[in-house]
């Protein structure tokens, strides 16, 4: 994000400089007085070819004093508005677009697809890249995710648990029509099936009707029509069950049926680490969790001209690391991606053996949806005329959400 910024200044460095300087030049090569109120006309005329000063002053000191210019302040340090990088903050967010990166692979590419470097890669493949670039415009970027924690009561800069990372990424994906990805997070340490099967599943229905509606807004107009005006057919879940496995430092008694969830070839790993450090795990090798580590700070990387991202710096750079389950934060949330209905079921029954099955359990797994809960109304895109990228712009805005009552994972 810094370096967006700069090449941003160099552009205008470039031509808005120029501009000033040629403005400059027709005021000396008049020989006359001008008045105060001539001189704001004149400024008037111009002031859209003077550039922001600010974004081209480079070689200037690192400092807190202010700058007058032409009877404007101008603040050195800030190029802009807001933070020009995530370090320090961002790392939970960034453990959140590794896992959903890796469903979204799951969905267009497979769970068996690998990247290569300097292989020519699909095109679904750059599609998912372009998802998370650090622009505002991108559907998962870190802007967007950073803006949408606002609705979540955490302010921009601020470091996020796995429990807001799970709420922000449910809600842009309603925004997400390509990957048209379903969101479940559990709330309470349980996962309901008539829940998710009510959101997931949706209808096929013919050319002259819409792609996908919910299976509960079949009409009677529509059942008229008989068995070839629709189809139920299955929207992709993303289901990410935050846990809390202890109260200091994890439990012991967690530890076997957490290691299991790795096993499930529904598994998209766990979103957890340490207090204010935050790593996405990816598997385990006997009592150590495999993790990937998000604390290399890279520089912005944008679309090139031929339309492909220059993806390098979005691989690993170092070899996964290694750190004992006992010392990981019990602040959790773990990632499961099913593609279609039957992978649900599957993962349905591995949870019933290797989960439920324990005296202490992990989370619960329950068919109907308790009678005690609000009733579940799966989440829509909010009744807009923007994009999702213009929507979550003002803070304002984040009203059209209803706001999770879920704990906030903390760390103790």
């Amino acid at each position: 994000m810094e370096s967006e910024k700069q090449g941003t200044g160099r552009k205008r460095n470039e031509n808005g400089g120029r501009a000033y300087a040629q403005t400059s030049r027709s005021w000396e090569d008049q020989d006359t007085t001008w008045t105060q109120e001539e001189a704001d006309e004149v400024l008037s005329k111009y002031e859209n070819q003077i550039t922001i000063f600010t974004d081209y002053l480079e070689e200037f000191p690192d400092t807190d004093e202010l700058v007058w210019i032409l009877g404007k302040q101008h603040l050195l340090k800030t190029g802009g508005t807001g933070p020009s990088s995530d370090a320090g903050w961002g790392c939970m967010l960034r453990c959140g677009q590794m896992m959903l990166a890796q469903a979204l692979i799951c969905r267009h590419l497979g769970r068996d697809w690998n990247w290569e470097k300097h292989k020519e890669q699909p095109k679904e493949y750059q599609r998912i890249l372009q998802c998370f670039l650090d622009r505002k415009d991108c559907c998962y970027s870190i802007h967007q995710m950073a803006q949408m924690g606002v609705g979540e009561g955490k302010s921009i800069g601020e470091w996020f648990g796995p429990n807001t990372v799970a709420q922000v990424l449910k809600k842009l994906a309603l925004f997400d029509e390509w990957n048209s990805l379903a969101v479940y997070v559990s709330m309470d340490n349980t996962v309901v099936i008539e829940d998710i099967k009510k959101m997931c599943r949706t209808l096929s229905l013919s050319a002259d009707t819409p792609a996908e509606r919910p299976l509960e807004s079949l009409t009677a107009s529509t059942q008229s029509k008989g068995p070839s005006a629709c189809c139920t057919a299955w929207k992709p879940l993303l289901l990410i069950v935050p846990l809390r496995l202890g109260i200091n430092q994890i439990n012991p008694v967690y530890v076997d049926a957490f290691k299991e969830c790795f096993k499930m070839p529904q598994s998209l790993g766990a979103l957890g680490g340490k207090p204010n450090n935050a790593y996405y795990f990816i598997g385990f090798l006997g009592d150590e969790l495999i993790f990937l580590d998000p604390h290399t700070t890279q520089t912005f990387v944008d679309t090139e001209e031929n339309g492909t991202v220059d993806d390098q710096t979005f691989h690993c750079l170092q070899p996964p690391q290694r750190m004992n389950i006992l010392n990981l934060d019990p602040s959790v949330a773990l990632g499961f991606f099913c593609k279609e209905e039957k992978d649900f079921d599957s993962w349905c029954s591995l949870v019933q053996k290797e989960i439920l099955k324990e005296n202490l359990r992990m989370f619960e797994l329950v068919q109907k949806h308790p009678s005690h809960w609000p009733p579940f109304v799966p989440p829509v895109k909010p009744e807009v005329t923007t994009t999702g990228a213009e929507f979550i712009d003002s803070t304002e805005q984040l009203e059209e959400f209803d706001l999770e009552e879920d704990f906030e994972i903390l760390s103790i």
